[in-house]
């Protein structure tokens, strides 16, 4: 099978690292790719959402899968592009429709959903700016914290968590008449605050069946013990310690099934990632976002933790028969850290040489924000490479991540030494 992986982060670096490992793999492609991915597949040069060039270069290269890293490919609707064409409906996008898509590309629309098909969230309301007055009104019967989130895609920052009444009064004015977020905050979601500890369940689905994944925890604050600002991810594990067989039961039954089903009865086609951001309040689960893709750093240990062949399973998905594969996990913890560039999440410099990742030997390094320039890996974003290892247990596997990140550097490099802090 020749294989099309869309993308150019550590989530894609990782699924590439995967599935080179399959016996059912001819070619492997990613567009456009990092350092990390040039050693493992060919880069292709074509933009994440130019679907005629993606197309075209599909139908040279006998394309058989297109695996979709980000979201914004989705939410533009890749998928319709290719099931739509006849030219090109042979070939198998993993990832929902543009109507699935929504789940992520809307908060109200995901919230909606939720609502419908009877799936433990937060309440809420939303708002826009002719109704703004009765956003006001909304947060005065809440209790602190408020949280505003844009409805449209912010590239992971239209969240906003506030304990201050004036100051969300003022936020919301900002999103909505001052177009803080763009055009994702026309339309601004508030929601009750859940007080818990949060993790992320993932899940494949073909349509019908499914397959639950590895959980994962990751870190978006710069600052150890959670403080500063959020970013895409500072690190994650897997397992996660508290998400023991009862909770992951209460989250298949209460959260997992609604979901698939709910899909099939509003009939929207969905073959691909099912990302479902929990909180856990009391040992009950509630939803607190979904995405339509894999997360980043999340993806860069779940998939280590998969043992089956991924691209097996990812047959199984196009051709509805997900149900009749296998899905085989390590009992093993894996954990990732994130080494980002200094001053991210804000302004940052790119282009510094990175010495010492061919010295990892210990763990898995995948690159997140780099480049090739001549024989030189240099650095192409605020998040540049996340260090994966795997141990017996946390202590071990984040040793064993550490160990390695002292091996590399760059200019301004910074990571936390915290990671998997608040867990036991």
């Amino acid at each position: 099978m020749n294989v099309l992986i869309l993308g150019s982060g550590g989530r894609e670096h990782a699924f590439a690292w995967k599935i080179a490992q399959s016996s059912l793999l001819n070619t492997l492609y990613v567009a456009p790719g990092n350092a990390g991915t040039a050693s493992v597949a060919k880069n292709v040069n074509i933009p994440v959402t130019d679907f005629d060039a993606i197309a075209n270069f599909c139908l040279e290269n006998n394309i058989n899968y297109i695996i979709v890293g980000p979201e914004a490919p989705l939410v533009e609707g890749i998928y319709d592009y290719f099931s739509s064409n006849d030219e090109l409906k042979h070939i198998a996008v993993v990832g929902p429709s543009k109507k699935g898509a929504q789940l992520e590309g809307s908060k109200r629309f995901a919230k909606e959903f939720m609502i419908k098909h009877s799936i433990p969230t937060a309440k809420y309301k939303a708002f826009t700016a002719i109704s703004l007055t009765e956003g006001y009104a909304f947060l005065e019967r809440l209790k602190p914290p408020y949280v505003l989130k844009a409805d449209g895609l912010a590239a992971g920052k239209g969240v906003l968590i506030l304990n201050n009444l004036e100051e969300a009064k003022n936020e919301l004015k900002e999103m909505l008449q001052n177009n803080k977020f763009g055009e994702a905050s026309k339309e601004v979601v508030i929601e009750e605050f859940l007080k818990g500890i949060e993790l992320s369940v993932f899940v494949l689905t073909d349509g019908e069946s499914y397959k639950i994944l590895p959980e994962a925890k990751d870190y978006k604050r710069i600052g150890e013990g959670d403080t500063g600002l959020n970013t895409g991810g500072m690190g994650a594990i897997s397992p996660v310690p508290f998400a023991d067989e009862l909770f992951l039961t209460r989250v298949e039954n209460d959260i997992v099934i609604p979901t698939i089903n709910g899909l099939k009865k509003d009939n929207i086609e969905y073959k691909g990632f099912v990302f479902i951001g929990l909180m856990n309040v009391a040992g009950a689960p509630y939803v607190i976002e979904y995405n339509v893709r894999m997360g980043d750093p999340e993806t860069e240990v779940v998939l280590p933790r998969i043992k089956s062949d991924l691209l097996d399973l990812f047959e199984g998905v196009a051709s509805q028969t997900l149900s009749e594969r296998d899905l085989e996990i390590t009992d093993q913890t894996a954990c990732t850290v994130m080494a980002v560039s200094g001053g991210y999440p804000e302004a940052y410099e790119k282009g510094k040489k990175i010495n010492g990742v061919d010295l990892v030997t210990e763990s898995i390094a995948f690159h997140a924000g780099t480049t090739l320039h001549k024989e030189d890996v240099l650095t192409n974003g605020g998040r540049v490479l996340a260090v994966s290892s795997y141990g017996k247990n946390k202590k071990e596997a984040l040793e064993k991540s550490y160990a390695s990140l002292s091996k590399i550097s760059f200019e301004n490099m910074y990571y936390r030494k915290d990671i998997g802090f608040d867990l036991n």
